[in-house]
């Protein structure tokens, strides 16, 4: 399996000439939900889920589909008919050849006054987990964790121990738009020497075979 990195949440999983796309929100490319088989969305906030470009991804290939939870799906079940379907914690699916768990259930806490949302994060294939913005622990080992680097909602101690409890055998940035690149190296060194795993990040556009 190939994961290429799209801007902020975004990325991109192929096998088998298919291809898997998950949170092509308003940070990412135009395009970058294009050419997609299966569409994942962790959850409405608006860096994840953009529905103009997940609109032209399933017109664009009338064989694609997309799974997320309901606030998403409602937006646009009635405009593709039997290609949005809902999911929650704890549902499996098989789609374009990627076997998927779902698990979590509420966005992380940004302050106590905000209102939690829906957020469900993805394992595929038993191997990659993108937990959108949560600190969600699969009930499943995990080969390669797509970890939430910096959001208004964590800070690098709870990054690193989440990486611990997950235990992965490497974790690579996402959610990482807001990071600047003078703050990328205290990142990188913190997180890759004291998360307990091997620790990356690809630059927009970069590929990497897992």
């Amino acid at each position: 399996m190939r994961i290429t990195k799209r801007t902020h949440s975004c990325v991109q999983l192929e096998k088998d000439g298919r291809r898997l796309v998950i949170d092509p929100g308003g940070f990412s490319e135009q395009d970058a939900a294009l050419g997609a088989d299966v569409l994942l969305v962790t959850h409405e906030h608006p860096d994840h889920f953009d529905e103009g470009r997940l609109r032209a991804a399933l017109e664009a290939n009338p064989g694609a589909a997309l799974w997320t939870l309901r606030s998403v799906a409602d937006q646009l079940s009635a405009a593709f008919p039997g290609r949005v379907n809902t999911v929650g914690h704890g549902d499996a699916f098989t789609a374009a050849g990627f076997e998927i768990q779902v698990h979590g259930e509420l966005h992380a806490v940004i302050h106590p006054d905000i209102p939690r949302i829906t957020n469900v994060g993805y394992l595929v294939d038993c191997s990659v987990f993108h937990p959108g913005d949560a600190l969600t622990v699969p009930d499943h080992p995990v080969d390669t964790l797509m970890l939430p680097v910096h959001a208004p909602w964590n800070k690098i101690s709870e990054v690193i121990d989440y990486v611990r409890e997950v235990g992965p055998r490497r974790a690579i940035d996402v959610h990482d738009a807001y990071l600047s690149d003078l703050a990328r190296p205290i990142y990188d060194r913190q997180i890759g020497g004291l998360g307990g795993a091997e620790h990356g990040r690809l630059a927009p556009g970069e590929e990497r075979e897992l």
